[in-house]
């Protein structure tokens, strides 16, 4: 077999997700974020949230091996993503002391500062939501590229609010998953004035007087009211509120009714989540905004179904935050 044949061959067997080292989506692994528009990133990180099961560190390599055989083109946008913007797998944050949360977040903080430097934009799987923080401190507020110097807006899916101001740490960790919201406006990288959480459901720890105040100033929707409006005005509130701002979305996939995400770390059994589907047509309401990254977090693969329904999940959501950063992306070239 010359070269050319065997150039040719591994042409042809590229489609098959069974054939290959797998990378997110078979893209070209490449660690250099100068070389890219928009970088898939694994944050296999577990230790920001002690009072659940851990393994949220397994949830890259998971998804990594899932979305070897899902199709790249998306229909709705008219787009093959790879074909717009320049598209690579940059390998996992390294975390060597992975069981101490107020160590990695630093290393996470670092790693991403690398890809703003080089103005690309990430699009990262968790992990639990102790990544965020970093991550948005890394490519938002006055020092960052992507941001040009300005605070975020943050489109936050969850089950639970992570702003926790009232206790100083989370079973000692103090940038741990509970707090992240909260102190990424506390030190300006977020303007929770622009910004939304959506999702929230469940009982608290103690019942609130309003469940849709916030101190910080963030838009609260919990799911009951997201019910209630509808994903059309739903999205106009999101577009209202975010407006001209560079845009962070963050998916925690207990946001989802546990039939679609079974595998998570903060399961809300019984009270009714988003379903995936409906996530979707809200990313796709996005469309046009100036989305400078996303995460998606809180998957624990050893919790799984059989069919992998959580990584399949979390696989897809990943796909369509990556086309709409592309097709913003590629909008941007052709401007």
């Amino acid at each position: 077999m010359d070269e050319a044949e065997f150039q040719r061959k591994k042409a042809e067997m590229e489609p098959w997700y069974w054939w290959g080292i797998q990378t997110f989506f078979k893209c070209p692994w490449d660690e250099n974020p100068a070389n890219c528009d928009i970088g898939l990133v694994g944050v296999p990180h577990s230790s920001g949230n002690g009072s659940t099961e851990r393994d949220q560190h397994l949830a890259p390599r998971a998804v990594r091996n899932v979305s070897g055989w899902y199709r790249r083109g998306h229909q709705k946008y008219g787009i093959v993503p790879w074909e717009v913007a320049r598209i690579h797998d940059l390998g996992d944050v390294p975390l060597p002391h992975a069981m101490v949360n107020d160590i990695c977040v630093q290393d996470i903080e670092g790693f991403f500062k690398r890809l703003d430097r080089a103005g690309t934009r990430p699009v990262s799987i968790g992990g639990d939501h102790a990544i965020t923080g970093p991550i948005l401190k890394a490519i938002a507020g006055k020092e960052a590229r992507l941001t040009g110097g300005r605070k975020c807006a943050l489109l936050h899916f969850d089950a639970h609010r992570d702003d926790y101001e009232h206790i100083p740490h989370w079973l000692g960790s103090v940038r741990s998953a509970a707090h992240w919201a909260a102190y990424t406006v506390a030190e300006q990288h977020v303007d929770p004035t622009r910004s939304v959480q959506l999702g929230m459901r469940g009982n608290p720890i103690k019942p609130r007087a309003d469940i849709t105040a916030s101190k910080l100033g963030y838009k609260l929707i919990p799911a009951d009211e997201f019910f209630e409006l509808g994903i059309e005005e739903t999205v106009r509130l999101i577009r209202d509120r975010v407006g001209d701002m560079p845009l962070y979305i963050t998916f925690d996939l207990d946001v989802l009714d546990p039939t679609e995400a079974p595998a998570v770390s903060n399961m809300e059994p019984m009270q009714r989540g988003l379903r995936a589907w409906q996530a979707e047509k809200i990313f796709h309401g996005l469309r046009g905004l100036d989305i400078i990254g996303g995460d998606i977090v809180c998957m624990i693969p050893t919790k799984d179904n059989p069919s992998n329904i959580t990584a399949m999940t979390a696989m897809a959501l990943r796909f369509e935050m990556i086309a709409l950063i592309a097709d913003g992306v590629g909008r941007g070239k052709k401007g």
